[in-house]
């Protein structure tokens, strides 16, 4: 799996309510998601079967939940996912079955 799986830059991530970029980049490569600042430095990162994610039912749209290493973020999606070349609900939509495929078959949430 040598091949980018999800790659969405312009991310806003945020940890406890306090944002840790405006436009960060979030990546799926390898089995391995990373969340990256927008100078490309490494907030967090974890193997893709460890991170859980997940979209809240409390806000519309772009956003998903993902807790990596024990921290949770939020992920604002609203900027441009590269791979797909859109925006918006779709982007959020494409990181959750990102995540879901990368983990293999019969992994569940």
């Amino acid at each position: 799996m040598a091949d980018t799986e999800f790659n969405a830059r312009g991310v806003r991530i945020e940890r406890f309510l306090r944002s840790v970029t405006r436009a960060g980049q979030v990546l799926i490569k390898d089995g391995r998601l990373q969340l990256l600042t927008s100078y490309g430095s490494e907030i967090d990162s974890a193997p893709v079967q460890s991170v859980r994610a997940s979209k809240p039912w409390f806000v519309d749209g772009d956003q998903a939940m993902a807790t990596v290493n024990g921290t949770r973020y939020r992920l604002t999606l609203g900027e441009q996912d590269t791979a797909a070349k859109s925006t918006g609900p779709a982007a959020a939509s494409r990181f959750l079955d990102a995540v879901r495929s990368a983990r293999g078959p019969g992994r569940g949430k």
